[in-house]
């Protein structure tokens, strides 16, 4: 509850906005900011120590650090969820932050071995093929070869397969960064695969696969299809929001592939092979698969699906007073952009199509927003997205109907706020 309290600046943050943009009642606002029953707030007639002294020398610290005002955004690592901490998950605070990037020390992590900070200057990526007829002549790298090389960067969002996994069955966490917080987006910065396999001679015709390997101990081995990397799409890349790779997101080198879940963006790239099939790894056959209701099971169901959560109001937070207030989310998909985003307040009994704010770009973050003047009753807060190929964010009906509820990736629901009298958010399911 420290922390739902501490996030109700958010709320203020957005009335503001909203007011600043003509957007807002001005009678509610004027409710949600009553005058001082003393006759003044001092905050504004007394002048404050900042306003009257000195300051802090430039550059006290080489790297610049958030306000100490702010230290509860921060990753969490959920108690219990996994044996070892190596083993384990971060989850992004997505109820704290603004727009549609990440920063790069709130990004949610995903460790099978746990994390390292590797040498760059003798950090290397090979290109093999599964036999010598495969490409033309392997080749390894240097990280300044590949710093060498033609670079793009693009923003997408990554996802995390078993992000929201624990909701399958029922309510199991209490905030939207626990429900969702496998979720981050960032621009990459790197060199498109495809250039490394031309310089490599691959032919394209047999080589319809490449196998990924990351450096780290838990031996992280991914197939990854050949027409994601002939699109131009997956990058080796080295670069994250304008700086190097941070140790925990997979320093010096790690593999992007837009629109698919998490695991196959291997961190801490070292090697690439190209082969004729699918490479069946122990993360292919027998983790990342989606068990069924009649008990076989779905592989290779890499693709991040349609789906938005309303991140404030969510979970754990607190609204303070009747009036005004803008809900706010976010919205993705892994095959391509987001088109439409609708919110309901009444459980999907109406809905209403909320703002998207641009940009909107395929395989990356959509921010969206609508406005609400609360009436103190209950309310049931829900977003439905729905993408460019016309896919349709499902609700846990839907999606159960054909699923069942023992599964643990590619949760995709509408996702459910309880706002109650008192104000408090809670995390609730609909039957």
């Amino acid at each position: 509850m420290s922390e739902a309290k501490a996030g109700r600046r958010d709320f203020i943050r957005g009335a503001f906005a909203a007011a600043m943009a003509g957007v807002a009642a001005p009678a509610a606002l004027a409710r949600a900011n009553p005058v001082a029953a003393g006759g003044g707030d001092p905050n504004i007639l007394e002048l404050p120590e900042h306003s009257k002294g000195l300051g802090q020398p430039v550059a006290t610290d080489g790297y610049g650090r958030p306000s100490k005002y702010e230290s509860n955004v921060q990753r969490r690592t959920s108690p219990g969820l996994t044996q070892t901490t190596q083993a384990s998950v971060s989850f992004a605070p997505l109820q704290s932050l603004f727009g549609i990037v990440t920063p790069s020390g709130l990004h949610f992590e995903r460790h099978h071995q746990g994390w390292w900070d590797i040498d760059p200057s003798k950090h290397r990526l090979m290109i093999n093929g599964s036999d010598d007829k495969m490409l033309k002549k392997p080749l390894v790298f240097t990280m300044d070869e590949i710093m060498r090389l033609p670079s793009v960067s693009r923003f997408h969002f990554i996802e995390c397969g078993a992000n929201t996994g624990m909701e399958w069955g029922n309510v199991a966490v209490p905030t939207c960064q626990y429900s969702h917080g496998m979720l981050s987006c960032s621009e990459f910065t790197g060199v498109p695969l495809k250039i490394l396999l031309d310089m490599a001679g691959v032919d394209y015709k047999r080589g319809r696969y490449v196998l990924a390997e990351g450096a780290d101990g838990s031996s992280m081995t991914r197939t990854v299809p050949m027409e994601l990397i002939e699109s131009g799409e997956v990058l080796v890349a080295y670069g994250q929001n304008g700086e190097m790779l941070r140790p925990e997101q997979g320093y010096p080198l790690r593999l992007v592939v837009p629109g698919v879940q998490g695991v196959s963006w291997v961190k801490y790239l070292r090697r690439i092979e190209v082969g004729d099939q699918p490479y069946g790894t122990k993360d292919e056959a027998i983790h990342y698969i989606d068990l069924q209701p009649g008990g076989l099971h779905r592989q290779y169901t890499s693709t991040q699906e349609c789906k938005s959560v309303v991140t404030t109001p969510s979970g754990g937070q607190l609204l303070l007073d009747k009036g005004y207030y803008q809900i706010s989310g976010l919205a993705w998909s892994g095959r391509g952009k987001v088109k439409r985003v609708d919110v309901s307040v009444d459980g999907g009994r109406n809905w209403k199509t909320a703002r998207l704010q641009e940009p909107v770009m395929s395989k990356c973050l959509t921010r969206f927003s609508l406005d609400w003047v609360w009436d103190g009753k209950p309310a049931l807060l829900q977003s439905r997205a729905t993408d460019e190929t016309n896919y349709v964010q499902p609700s846990y009906r839907q999606l159960r109907a054909v699923r069942g509820t023992r599964s643990i990736y590619h949760n995709n629901s509408i996702q459910t706020w309880l706002v109650q009298e008192s104000g408090e958010v809670k995390n609730v399911q609909l039957s």
